[in-house]
């Protein structure tokens, strides 16, 4: 019988390092793809083998179109089809809106919106010619909710992604394919200690920040038959980040 098959992208570290390895340990052979670290990405299919699962390191620039097709083709190869893609990969550089240049809004809305559109859609058209009733996911931010400085490329880029993932969700139903997405907020990707960014953890509802895995679980639920009738939404997993006016604890 065949396993299901997943590919991530940007799996070589951080969130999507740990949706390789959660999908992997819940029964998922993985391509994990990279750009630049292919040692990393070589460790998370290590570890998603000792799951018993197969796995493929595979090199793609999410910003480069003929990339992207060449990594699916790579994919095509090795597995006898695509279940699940989770579009992971993403940049997420901190630029004031006065200071931006082009550069900046090219190369961040390139690989995070752009890259993401067509592995959608290779992915689709994959699983429709294959009959596989497949799921995609994509990785959106709780920015497309809340507003945070040097974030104005970045949020509405997200926004275009929860956006997309409506429309596109429409157009595969018929198909039997679903695309949802998850947004995550601060999540705990082994910043050091010193980072300024674990001075916002105290502010929020939780006090404190997401894990990879809860991340992952919450791929791992929309991609299950738990969530078949899921389609065309997002799920945000901030710990409430973006519920106070004020992000205080000190509530009277």
């Amino acid at each position: 019988m065949r396993r299901p098959a997943a590919l991530i992208t940007g799996a070589a570290k951080g969130i999507g390092r740990q949706i390789a390895v959660t999908l992997a340990e819940k029964g998922y052979d993985v391509a994990v793809n990279y750009h630049t670290d292919r040692n990393a990405a070589e460790e998370v299919c290590r570890e998603a083998e000792s799951f018993g699962r197969r796995a493929l390191a595979v090199y793609a620039d999410m910003s480069q179109i003929k990339e992207i097709k060449d990594m699916y083709s790579q994919v095509d190869q090795a597995f006898e089809g695509i279940d699940l893609v989770v579009n992971n990969a993403g940049i997420s550089s901190e630029v004031y809106f006065l200071e931006a240049e082009e550069a900046d809004f090219d190369r961040m809305t390139a690989i995070d919106w752009k890259g993401l559109f067509f592995s959608s859609q290779e992915a689709a058209k994959r699983m429709i010619g294959r009959g596989i009733k497949g799921v995609i996911i994509n990785i959106s931010s709780n920015q497309v909710d809340g507003c945070w400085p040097r974030a104005t490329i970045y949020g509405p880029t997200k926004a275009a992604v929860s956006k997309f993932t409506k429309n596109a969700a429409m157009e595969l139903a018929r198909y039997g394919i679903r695309m949802a997405a998850v947004a995550p907020g601060y999540t705990d990707v082994g910043w050091a200690p010193d980072d300024i960014r674990w001075e916002a953890a105290a502010r929020l509802p939780f006090g404190r920040f997401a894990s990879t895995r809860e991340i992952a679980e919450a791929v791992a639920y929309l991609a299950s038959e738990q969530a078949a009738y899921v389609t065309g939404t997002t799920l945000t997993v901030d710990g409430g980040a973006t519920l106070p006016v004020v992000a205080a604890n000190d509530f009277v």
